[in-house]
């Protein structure tokens, strides 16, 4: 039986007027951000939740609690190196990620690469990261929320 497991993950957050914008890792200025005892950046969870998943490591709940205090407004980053800190413990490594941020905002193309590098050095692992909008249809077209994918690709040892 082969070592190499995938997982999937999906996450969404509404928008909340006022808050910083975090997605991918980086600060998006000029954009609202997204509502969440965390940064609220639905990138960064969908990534965690998609390495957890192919790990049969849980979810993000179950890896950080729902509401802990400690935990308020952590960022995706951080959320992101405890995880790689976690794998290296099971013996589990990545192989690489990609995420796709479903949104009207903010515009990814430009930091793309910035991104990336950000998500790929707090994993230690290979991230890509895309972007699509969903021609104003949805939640997410209408501007009331964001939404990520994940596929995550790891092996076992």
């Amino acid at each position: 039986m082969s070592n190499i497991r995938v997982g999937t993950a999906f996450d969404a957050h509404q928008i909340q007027p006022g808050k910083d914008c975090w997605i991918a890792g980086i600060l998006h200025e000029g954009a609202d951000g997204c509502e969440g005892h965390s940064d609220g950046d639905v990138v960064s969870h969908a990534v965690v939740d998609a390495v957890l998943s192919a790990a049969g490591l849980g979810d993000l709940g179950s890896f950080v609690g729902v509401g802990r205090p400690e935990y308020e407004g952590v960022t995706g980053v951080r959320l992101l190196v405890e995880l790689k800190e976690l794998l290296d413990a099971h013996g589990v490594t990545v192989i690489n990620v990609s995420a796709q941020l479903v949104a009207q905002t903010p515009r990814m193309g430009p930091v793309r690469e910035e991104a990336e590098r950000v998500l790929s050095q707090a994993l230690g692992a290979p991230v890509s990261v895309g972007a699509t909008t969903t021609d104003h249809m949805g939640f997410t077209g209408a501007g009331e929320g964001r939404a990520a994918i994940a596929t995550a690709l790891v092996e076992l040892s």
